[in-house]
């Protein structure tokens, strides 16, 4: 299963980054090949200072190696070894009318002393960030997953969206990071799934990225915009930052089993502001995003 999903995202990795150099047309993806000391590296590829991306990044990886005694308390465990890839993708458009996306997908195996695997899961999801509200591209975003979720199980799409919600949630401003998406964890084998019908599921839903995010670059990218909306997106990125510095998972885990830094915080955007108790006009397109930000939203039913 390792081999065949680490194929998979190395032939995604190239489908998503020349489908963005075509739709910025003036930027390409830079590679960088790295090793990780310990067993394992990846390859980045990251995009910057072009026509529709300020900064993006489609990374993938696969790393393993003796499991860090910190990580080995987090799962319980002693002495064990582990195996994790995976493809991590986030882009921050120039245009404040264009959202900010992150996606990820990843397969981990857990091992004893004598190699056998005694543990193994997939997870995932894509989530939107937008500084600017046009619900019809959150509504299109959300549609999408469904359709993916739908084809591998009624329940998918409910249960995934809502622990997206729960999860991308910046608990110390009483805040969404953004619109939300799908978020899976622990995906292992039961008497329902396989860890091949999970294999299908992942696929499906990465297979699904550009065609969720694409067609609303497209459409908002030559929109105008002022310079007083460009401060609103830097000052709603710094909320990202927040977000991926003190809480997210995949950031903690890197750092925790000597991951690559650069990597790592590939995501942080380049140009971000911290207003001291920054408050939105009353009524604005501004107070609007907050709005929606502080309850999730039923957007397939909206």
């Amino acid at each position: 299963m390792k081999d065949k999903f680490y194929q998979y995202i190395q032939q995604l990795q190239g489908t998503i980054t020349s489908k963005l150099e075509a739709v910025d047309g003036l930027a390409t993806f830079k590679e960088d090949l790295w090793t990780r000391p310990e067993g394992g590296g990846g390859r980045t590829r990251v995009i910057e200072n072009g026509n529709v991306f300020e900064k993006g990044g489609v990374n993938i990886s696969a790393v393993h190696g003796k499991l860090p005694e910190t990580m080995q308390a987090y799962f319980g465990v002693k002495d064990a070894y582990f195996f994790a890839c995976g493809l991590s993708l986030v882009l921050h458009p120039k245009n404040p009318m264009v959202p900010t996306v992150h996606a990820n997908w990843r397969y981990f195996e857990m091992y004893n002393n004598q190699g056998e695997i005694v543990d193994s899961w997939f997870g995932g999801g894509q989530d939107l960030t937008p500084y600017y509200l046009f619900e019809e591209d959150v509504i299109h975003f959300h549609k999408t997953c469904k359709i993916s979720c739908d084809k591998h199980h009624p329940t998918f799409y409910d249960t995934y969206k809502k622990k997206c919600d729960e999860y991308f949630w910046n608990t110390h401003r009483n805040e969404a990071r953004g619109v939300g998406g799908l978020f899976f964890d622990y995906c292992k084998a039961t008497n329902e799934m396989t860890m091949e019908n999970w294999y299908d599921f992942v696929t499906e839903v990465g297979n699904s990225f550009l065609e969720g995010y694409v067609p609303i670059v497209e459409k908002r990218k030559l929109l105008p915009f002022t310079e007083a909306q460009r401060d609103w997106q830097e000052i709603r990125r710094g909320r990202y930052v927040e977000f991926n510095l003190v809480h997210d998972k995949g950031t903690l885990f890197g750092l925790k089993t000597n991951g690559r830094i650069e990597s790592i915080l590939m995501s942080l955007p380049p140009h971000v502001q911290w207003v001291y108790d920054h408050q939105p006009e009353i009524g604005s397109e501004e107070e609007k995003l907050l709005n929606v930000l502080k309850n999730p939203i039923d957007w397939i039913n909206k």
